[in-house]
């Protein structure tokens, strides 16, 4: 099971961090999964924010969120989280995360101008 948290309504300019947080039964070795959030703007497609790979700081970010957005792992408390500063109205969208196959119920995030 994936959860996230952290979503809510921000102003254009502003910041939001959003966590994904994975249960230990499912993700017994969670250090050995790559993590990816996406996001669903409201009447479109979802798409690919950013990934972070598995015992690595490796990270891929979609060509619209770099140099705004950052993600991270902390492999201790099984999590994964989105630093998202800069924020505009275009990104507005229900964000989840999504791991070995499983995905999170999303979380909401309205940026507004």
């Amino acid at each position: 099971q994936l959860v996230e948290s952290g979503g809510g309504l921000v102003q254009s300019g502003g910041s939001l961090r959003l966590t994904c947080k994975a249960s230990r039964l499912t993700f017994s070795t969670f250090p050995n999964y790559a993590i990816s959030w996406y996001r669903q703007p409201p009447g479109k497609e979802r798409e690919l924010v950013a990934t972070i790979f598995s015992r690595s700081p490796t990270t891929k970010y979609a060509d619209s969120v770099k140099g705004r957005f950052t993600i991270s792992r902390d492999d201790a408390k099984n999590s994964v989280y989105l630093q998202m500063d800069s924020l505009k109205s275009d990104d507005t969208a229900v964000y989840f995360c999504t791991g070995a196959g499983i995905w999170g119920q999303g979380t909401q995030v309205t940026v507004s101008s």
